[in-house]
């Protein structure tokens, strides 16, 4: 990722999913969302991939209004078509129909120019799988802290 640049960052989708898998997808945006979007103004917390009709829609994903934007502005919170190949979002259908599947937003970061999102294919998390996740990172923290004073 030499020339991308990350936009906005799901944390909450890696403190609750283990990512099986990442597929890239671009975006169907509008010119006053491509604004915000390089503004920085997205947040993709609580949002999420649904398949209908044979297509990608990216629910949940919050994009600001464009300050100077006025009448071109869209709904902040709109469903946003994601652009995939057919065999994509049929390889897709079939993973997510397996019980415990869900497809999330992880980041959103430009390519070139073009706005991609980056899609996991993820099960979700128990509890004590996320206080054992954060123990290993606590321990490991404490003996490079160690290491450090050692030294």
């Amino acid at each position: 990722m030499a020339d991308n640049r990350i936009i906005s960052q799901n944390k909450k989708a890696f403190h609750d999913y283990y990512v099986d898998e990442e597929l890239e997808a671009g975006i169907e945006l509008s010119g006053t969302e491509v604004k915000s979007v390089r503004a920085g103004r997205i947040n993709l917390k609580d949002s999420y991939v649904s398949l209908k009709t044979g297509e990608a829609i990216l629910i949940g994903v919050h994009i600001s209004p464009y300050e100077h934007g006025n009448i071109f502005n869209k709904d902040p919170e709109r469903p946003r078509r994601l652009l995939l190949h057919r065999r994509e979002i049929n390889r897709l259908i079939g993973l997510t129909q397996q019980q415990g599947y869900t497809l999330v937003p992880l980041r959103v970061y430009f390519k070139k120019q073009l706005v991609k999102v980056s899609i996991g294919v993820c099960r979700g998390k128990k509890n004590y799988d996320k206080r054992s996740v954060l123990a290993a990172r606590d321990a490991q923290r404490k003996m490079e802290r160690a290491i450090k004073n050692y030294r």
